[in-house]
């Protein structure tokens, strides 16, 4: 299925690894130009962005901190600058950083400016031009947003906010023709995923069996493929009359009965 983003723009944060990766490769395919709003600057992100660009995607990369507001800003005028134009904004930076009841308030706000408080500041200066565009919006959210984790207050937080957001912008954006939906990952083996798994257990091949044994759809882990897919085809107008909605790509694991594994 033709998915109708040749040469549409979007803005992808954290876009070049992980997740966002696998949403800016998905984009690339389709034909789409990319902003790629990063902190990760570094032989990683800069072998990726050479890639994309080997195979003729437009890509413009905006190294910075988003919890810095000017960032956020900056991102925004660059897009405009480079393309003119702006049809869509993944917000998807952020990461567990397990600041949990017993890490304090200060690490609980540093939680909520690292994982929320972006996904407003980019939407808020790029409204003026996805009503120009009748845009979409597309949060990166969590299943930690529904079934909770424990030891992550912070991250919790930050995630059931986004779904509230969405939620609310969906609503007030009915009038300009703007769609907001969320997708929510669960268990997606990302190189951070996989860092958590070395480094957190004594054995980790056997804690990675035991969590793939509860996903019930093929006991695997999701890929950032399959997340990047459904992101793509909620930014595209295959979804025209789908908004406000939170999609669990998932393998079932945050909703079907516990019994099935």
């Amino acid at each position: 299925m033709d998915l109708n983003l040749k040469d549409k723009v979007f803005i992808v944060s954290g876009g070049s690894k992980g997740i966002g990766a696998g949403i800016s490769s998905v984009l690339s395919k389709e034909g789409a130009k990319l902003v790629i709003a990063t902190r990760s600057e570094g032989s990683v992100t800069e072998d990726f962005v050479t890639e994309l660009r080997s195979s003729g995607t437009m890509i413009e990369v905006v190294y910075g901190d988003l919890q810095d507001v000017s960032v956020c800003k900056y991102v925004i005028k660059k897009t405009i600058k480079v393309f003119g134009r702006i049809d869509g904004i993944v917000n998807n930076a952020g990461m567990n950083d397990g600041a949990g009841l017993s890490a304090g308030p200060e690490a609980f706000r540093k939680s909520l400016e690292a994982n929320l408080y972006h996904y407003y500041d980019l939407v808020h200066y790029a409204l003026p031009h996805l009503k120009e565009s009748k845009g979409a919006i597309v949060n990166v959210s969590s299943k930690v947003a529904l079934t909770g984790q424990g030891g992550t207050s912070g991250y919790a937080a930050a995630k059931g906010a986004q779904l509230a957001l969405t939620r609310e912008w969906a609503a007030e954006l009915l009038p300009f023709s703007i769609r907001v939906n969320a997708v929510l990952p669960a268990e997606v083996m990302t190189p951070l995923y996989r860092k958590w798994l070395d480094t957190s257990f004594s054995d980790p091949a056997n804690k990675e069996k035991e969590i793939v044994s509860k996903i019930p759809l093929e006991q695997r882990m999701t890929t950032s493929e399959e997340m990047a897919n459904m992101v793509a085809f909620l930014l595209s107008d295959r979804s025209s009359h789908t908004t406000g909605q939170f999609m669990s790509i998932d393998g079932g694991y945050t909703h079907l009965d516990r019994s099935l594994t």
